[in-house]
Protein backbone atom coordinates (compact mmCIF):
# COMPACT_ATOMS: atom_id res chain seq x y z
CA UNK A 1 0.00 0.00 0.00
CA UNK A 2 1.07 3.53 -0.91
CA UNK A 3 -0.26 6.70 0.40
CA UNK A 4 0.36 10.24 -0.20
CA UNK A 5 0.03 12.93 2.42
CA UNK A 6 -0.92 16.63 2.34
CA UNK A 7 -0.09 18.51 5.04
CA UNK A 8 -1.00 22.55 4.76
CA UNK A 9 -2.18 23.14 8.66
CA UNK A 10 0.05 26.39 9.12
CA UNK A 11 3.64 26.94 7.36
CA UNK A 12 4.48 24.29 5.50
CA UNK A 13 2.90 22.87 2.63
CA UNK A 14 4.29 19.29 2.97
CA UNK A 15 4.05 16.17 0.23
CA UNK A 16 4.83 13.13 1.65
CA UNK A 17 4.65 9.64 -0.39
CA UNK A 18 5.11 6.16 1.71
CA UNK A 19 4.65 2.61 2.11
CA UNK A 20 2.80 0.60 4.14
CA UNK A 21 6.03 -0.48 5.71
CA UNK A 22 6.75 3.01 6.76
CA UNK A 23 9.82 3.44 3.72
CA UNK A 24 9.73 7.42 2.72
CA UNK A 25 9.29 7.62 -0.75
CA UNK A 26 8.93 11.09 -1.04
CA UNK A 27 9.55 14.23 0.79
CA UNK A 28 8.68 17.63 -0.31
CA UNK A 29 7.81 20.85 1.78
CA UNK A 30 7.69 24.73 1.21
CA UNK A 31 7.96 26.93 4.17
CA UNK A 32 6.46 30.23 4.07
CA UNK A 33 8.38 32.77 6.08
CA UNK A 34 6.67 36.22 6.88
CA UNK A 35 8.29 39.20 6.76
CA UNK A 36 10.89 40.01 9.42
CA UNK A 37 9.11 41.54 12.62
CA UNK A 38 5.66 40.14 11.44
CA UNK A 39 3.61 37.02 12.15
CA UNK A 40 1.63 34.91 9.90
CA UNK A 41 -1.47 35.98 7.84
CA UNK A 42 -3.45 33.35 7.57
CA UNK A 43 -4.64 34.45 4.06
CA UNK A 44 -1.23 35.42 3.05
CA UNK A 45 0.40 32.42 3.76
CA UNK A 46 -2.67 30.05 2.03
CA UNK A 47 -1.81 32.04 -1.32
CA UNK A 48 1.54 31.18 -0.99
CA UNK A 49 0.60 27.49 -0.74
CA UNK A 50 -1.35 27.78 -3.77
CA UNK A 51 1.33 28.95 -5.82
CA UNK A 52 3.71 26.42 -4.82
CA UNK A 53 1.13 22.82 -4.59
CA UNK A 54 1.75 22.10 -8.02
CA UNK A 55 4.90 22.22 -7.86
CA UNK A 56 5.51 20.11 -4.83
CA UNK A 57 3.42 17.34 -5.88
CA UNK A 58 5.63 17.25 -9.11
CA UNK A 59 8.25 17.15 -7.30
CA UNK A 60 7.18 14.50 -4.79
CA UNK A 61 5.87 12.39 -7.79
CA UNK A 62 9.15 12.79 -9.72
CA UNK A 63 11.40 11.58 -6.47
CA UNK A 64 9.14 8.76 -6.03
CA UNK A 65 9.17 7.37 -9.45
CA UNK A 66 5.82 7.19 -9.17
CA UNK A 67 2.57 8.45 -10.83
CA UNK A 68 -1.07 9.11 -8.74
CA UNK A 69 -2.07 5.60 -10.39
CA UNK A 70 0.66 3.77 -8.19
CA UNK A 71 -0.80 5.70 -5.40
CA UNK A 72 -3.36 3.80 -3.38
CA UNK A 73 -4.80 6.07 -1.25
CA UNK A 74 -4.61 10.08 -0.54
CA UNK A 75 -4.32 10.92 2.95
CA UNK A 76 -4.97 14.80 3.83
CA UNK A 77 -4.37 16.80 7.30
CA UNK A 78 -8.03 18.27 8.10
CA UNK A 79 -6.98 19.95 11.42
CA UNK A 80 -5.92 21.49 13.58
CA UNK A 81 -4.84 24.72 12.01
CA UNK A 82 -5.60 27.71 10.27
CA UNK A 83 -8.32 27.79 8.04
CA UNK A 84 -7.50 29.37 5.17
CA UNK A 85 -4.20 26.78 4.65
CA UNK A 86 -6.08 23.79 5.68
CA UNK A 87 -8.31 24.36 2.54
CA UNK A 88 -5.57 24.61 0.39
CA UNK A 89 -4.67 20.86 1.22
CA UNK A 90 -8.30 20.08 1.41
CA UNK A 91 -9.15 20.94 -1.66
CA UNK A 92 -6.13 19.38 -3.24
CA UNK A 93 -6.98 15.95 -1.62
CA UNK A 94 -10.40 16.08 -2.89
CA UNK A 95 -9.48 17.20 -6.53
CA UNK A 96 -6.49 14.27 -6.45
CA UNK A 97 -9.13 11.41 -4.64
CA UNK A 98 -11.84 11.97 -7.28
CA UNK A 99 -9.57 12.29 -10.12
CA UNK A 100 -7.71 9.18 -10.06
CA UNK A 101 -10.55 7.23 -7.92
CA UNK A 102 -8.61 7.07 -4.54
CA UNK A 103 -10.03 6.87 -0.97
CA UNK A 104 -10.13 9.74 1.09
CA UNK A 105 -8.45 9.46 4.51
CA UNK A 106 -8.59 12.14 7.34
CA UNK A 107 -5.74 12.60 9.26
CA UNK A 108 -5.07 14.76 12.35
CA UNK A 109 -2.56 16.92 12.33
CA UNK A 110 -1.32 16.26 16.25
CA UNK A 111 -1.60 12.74 15.97
CA UNK A 112 0.22 12.61 12.96
CA UNK A 113 3.25 14.29 14.88
CA UNK A 114 3.07 11.44 17.06
CA UNK A 115 3.14 8.51 14.69
CA UNK A 116 6.16 10.10 12.94
CA UNK A 117 7.64 10.25 16.20
CA UNK A 118 7.26 6.61 17.49
CA UNK A 119 7.68 5.64 13.66
CA UNK A 120 11.36 7.30 13.76
CA UNK A 121 12.04 6.23 17.04
CA UNK A 122 10.42 2.88 17.95
CA UNK A 123 9.23 4.21 20.72
CA UNK A 124 5.75 1.86 21.81
CA UNK A 125 3.96 3.35 24.59
CA UNK A 126 5.46 6.70 25.59
CA UNK A 127 3.79 10.07 27.30
CA UNK A 128 4.03 12.07 24.31
CA UNK A 129 5.14 15.73 24.93
CA UNK A 130 4.05 17.60 22.12
CA UNK A 131 5.97 21.31 21.45
CA UNK A 132 5.03 22.79 18.61
CA UNK A 133 4.14 26.64 17.19
CA UNK A 134 0.45 25.51 17.30
CA UNK A 135 0.13 23.29 20.07
CA UNK A 136 1.32 22.15 23.78
CA UNK A 137 0.03 18.97 24.98
CA UNK A 138 1.19 16.23 27.31
CA UNK A 139 -0.47 13.15 26.02
CA UNK A 140 -0.42 9.77 26.29
CA UNK A 141 -2.52 6.56 24.78
CA UNK A 142 -5.48 4.85 26.96
CA UNK A 143 -8.25 3.22 25.98
CA UNK A 144 -8.40 3.79 22.65
CA UNK A 145 -7.26 7.21 22.03
CA UNK A 146 -4.63 9.75 22.95
CA UNK A 147 -6.09 11.33 25.73
CA UNK A 148 -4.01 14.99 27.18
CA UNK A 149 -2.84 15.20 30.53
CA UNK A 150 -1.98 18.64 30.60
CA UNK A 151 -2.39 21.31 28.37
CA UNK A 152 -1.26 24.91 27.58
CA UNK A 153 -4.53 27.27 28.62
CA UNK A 154 -3.89 30.13 26.42
CA UNK A 155 -0.59 30.17 23.58
CA UNK A 156 1.39 27.41 22.60
CA UNK A 157 4.86 27.16 23.52
CA UNK A 158 6.31 27.35 20.16
CA UNK A 159 4.20 30.43 19.19
CA UNK A 160 5.33 31.96 22.48
CA UNK A 161 8.92 31.60 21.69
CA UNK A 162 8.00 33.07 18.03
CA UNK A 163 6.30 36.54 19.54
CA UNK A 164 8.61 37.07 22.07
CA UNK A 165 11.48 36.78 19.48
CA UNK A 166 10.10 39.14 17.11
CA UNK A 167 9.53 41.51 19.64
CA UNK A 168 13.04 41.02 21.07
CA UNK A 169 14.23 41.31 17.10
CA UNK A 170 15.84 38.15 16.68
CA UNK A 171 15.75 36.76 13.11
CA UNK A 172 14.06 33.70 12.04
CA UNK A 173 14.02 30.80 12.02
CA UNK A 174 13.41 31.82 15.76
CA UNK A 175 14.09 28.59 17.28
CA UNK A 176 17.44 27.86 16.87
CA UNK A 177 18.47 31.72 16.64
CA UNK A 178 16.49 31.63 20.60
CA UNK A 179 18.30 28.92 21.37
CA UNK A 180 22.01 30.24 20.29
CA UNK A 181 21.16 33.99 22.41
CA UNK A 182 19.47 31.67 25.41
CA UNK A 183 23.02 29.65 25.56
CA UNK A 184 25.04 33.13 26.81
CA UNK A 185 22.99 34.60 29.38
CA UNK A 186 22.13 34.41 32.95
CA UNK A 187 19.00 33.93 35.14
CA UNK A 188 16.70 36.57 35.96
CA UNK A 189 13.61 36.24 37.88
CA UNK A 190 10.70 35.23 35.66
CA UNK A 191 6.96 33.89 36.35
CA UNK A 192 6.20 30.17 36.48
CA UNK A 193 2.53 29.60 36.20
CA UNK A 194 1.89 25.48 35.95
CA UNK A 195 -2.10 25.02 36.96
CA UNK A 196 -2.63 21.48 38.03
CA UNK A 197 -1.61 19.43 35.06
CA UNK A 198 -1.93 23.00 33.03
CA UNK A 199 0.16 25.39 31.95
CA UNK A 200 0.49 29.17 30.69
CA UNK A 201 2.82 31.50 28.76
CA UNK A 202 1.24 34.41 27.82
CA UNK A 203 1.74 35.98 31.57
CA UNK A 204 5.91 34.79 30.81
CA UNK A 205 5.98 36.51 27.42
CA UNK A 206 4.49 39.41 28.64
CA UNK A 207 6.77 39.96 32.31
CA UNK A 208 9.88 38.79 29.76
CA UNK A 209 9.06 41.92 27.41
CA UNK A 210 8.53 44.23 30.36
CA UNK A 211 12.13 42.91 31.37
CA UNK A 212 13.09 43.93 27.78
CA UNK A 213 11.99 47.40 28.14
CA UNK A 214 13.41 47.76 31.60
CA UNK A 215 17.26 47.23 30.59
CA UNK A 216 17.92 43.60 30.68
CA UNK A 217 19.99 41.71 28.16
CA UNK A 218 18.42 39.79 25.33
CA UNK A 219 20.69 37.10 26.37
CA UNK A 220 19.44 36.63 29.91
CA UNK A 221 15.85 37.07 29.10
CA UNK A 222 15.84 33.86 26.56
CA UNK A 223 17.66 31.90 28.60
CA UNK A 224 15.15 32.44 31.56
CA UNK A 225 12.13 32.36 29.33
CA UNK A 226 13.44 29.15 28.27
CA UNK A 227 14.14 28.08 32.10
CA UNK A 228 11.14 28.34 33.20
CA UNK A 229 8.87 27.31 30.61
CA UNK A 230 10.73 24.33 29.44
CA UNK A 231 10.71 23.74 32.97
CA UNK A 232 7.00 23.78 33.81
CA UNK A 233 6.88 21.49 30.68
CA UNK A 234 9.18 18.83 32.24
CA UNK A 235 6.94 18.90 35.49
CA UNK A 236 3.94 17.97 33.91
CA UNK A 237 5.24 15.17 31.99
CA UNK A 238 7.33 13.87 35.34
CA UNK A 239 3.42 13.78 36.85
CA UNK A 240 1.79 12.29 33.81
CA UNK A 241 4.92 9.42 34.04
CA UNK A 242 3.68 9.19 38.20
CA UNK A 243 0.32 8.65 36.92
CA UNK A 244 0.03 6.63 34.19
CA UNK A 245 2.79 4.72 35.10
CA UNK A 246 4.47 4.32 32.13
CA UNK A 247 8.27 4.03 31.52
CA UNK A 248 9.07 5.92 28.15
CA UNK A 249 8.91 9.86 27.18
CA UNK A 250 8.65 11.10 23.58
CA UNK A 251 9.21 14.55 22.29
CA UNK A 252 7.92 14.99 19.08
CA UNK A 253 6.84 18.82 17.09
CA UNK A 254 9.00 21.37 16.46
CA UNK A 255 9.79 22.80 19.81
CA UNK A 256 11.46 19.07 20.17
CA UNK A 257 14.39 20.13 18.22
CA UNK A 258 15.50 21.99 21.26
CA UNK A 259 18.77 20.92 22.70
CA UNK A 260 17.77 22.63 26.31
CA UNK A 261 14.39 20.95 26.37
CA UNK A 262 15.91 17.47 25.22
CA UNK A 263 17.89 18.09 28.36
CA UNK A 264 15.74 18.93 30.95
CA UNK A 265 13.31 15.75 30.21
CA UNK A 266 16.52 13.55 30.12
CA UNK A 267 17.54 14.24 33.14
CA UNK A 268 14.32 13.90 35.00
CA UNK A 269 14.03 10.52 33.25
CA UNK A 270 17.03 9.55 34.01
CA UNK A 271 16.36 10.05 37.75
CA UNK A 272 13.23 7.66 37.05
CA UNK A 273 14.62 4.90 35.47
CA UNK A 274 12.34 6.16 32.15
CA UNK A 275 13.63 6.24 28.71
CA UNK A 276 13.22 9.27 26.51
CA UNK A 277 12.90 9.20 22.70
CA UNK A 278 13.47 12.19 20.40
CA UNK A 279 11.84 12.24 17.28
CA UNK A 280 14.86 13.56 14.34
CA UNK A 281 14.90 17.36 14.02
CA UNK A 282 14.05 16.53 10.00
CA UNK A 283 10.81 15.06 11.51
CA UNK A 284 10.51 17.38 14.27
CA UNK A 285 8.55 19.81 11.98
CA UNK A 286 5.34 19.59 9.68
CA UNK A 287 6.08 17.47 6.93
CA UNK A 288 3.55 15.46 4.33
CA UNK A 289 5.50 12.22 5.91
CA UNK A 290 3.89 12.15 9.24
CA UNK A 291 -0.05 12.51 7.14
CA UNK A 292 0.86 10.11 4.61
CA UNK A 293 2.72 7.40 7.45
CA UNK A 294 -0.22 8.23 9.52
CA UNK A 295 -3.21 7.68 6.99
CA UNK A 296 -1.92 4.03 6.22
CA UNK A 297 -2.72 3.20 10.00
CA UNK A 298 -5.68 4.49 9.81
CA UNK A 299 -7.09 3.19 6.95
CA UNK A 300 -5.89 -0.50 7.55
CA UNK A 301 -8.20 0.17 10.28
CA UNK A 302 -11.30 1.27 8.23
CA UNK A 303 -10.86 4.92 8.71
CA UNK A 304 -11.65 6.65 5.31
CA UNK A 305 -13.89 9.69 4.26
CA UNK A 306 -16.09 11.15 1.78
CA UNK A 307 -15.77 13.68 -0.34
CA UNK A 308 -18.88 15.37 0.93
CA UNK A 309 -18.03 14.94 4.17
CA UNK A 310 -14.23 15.78 4.16
CA UNK A 311 -14.60 19.37 5.95
CA UNK A 312 -11.75 20.74 7.80
CA UNK A 313 -11.89 21.12 11.55
CA UNK A 314 -9.79 24.00 12.98
CA UNK A 315 -9.99 22.91 16.27
CA UNK A 316 -9.90 19.05 15.88
CA UNK A 317 -8.70 18.01 19.37
CA UNK A 318 -6.07 15.22 20.16
CA UNK A 319 -8.39 13.35 22.30
CA UNK A 320 -11.39 13.05 19.63
CA UNK A 321 -9.56 10.81 17.53
CA UNK A 322 -9.87 6.98 17.65
CA UNK A 323 -7.03 5.30 17.90
CA UNK A 324 -7.81 1.51 16.70
CA UNK A 325 -3.95 0.81 15.19
CA UNK A 326 -3.11 0.35 19.10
Amino acid sequence: MISLGIESTAHTLGIGIVDENGKILADERSIYVPPVGKGMVPREVADYHIKNAQDILKKALESSRLKLKDVDIISVALGPGLPPCLRVGATLARFLALKFGKPLVPVNHCIAHIEIGRLMTKAKDPVVVYTSGGNTQIIAYAEGSHRVFGETEDIPLGNAIDMLSRELGIQPPYGPNFDKIASKGKWIDLPYVVKGMDVSFSGLVTEALKKYKEGKRIEDICYSFQEVSYAMVTEVTERALAHTGKKEVLLVGGVAASQRLQEMMQIMCKERGVKVFIVPRKWSGDNGVMIAWTGILAYKHGQSIKIGESHIRQKWRTDEVKIDWL
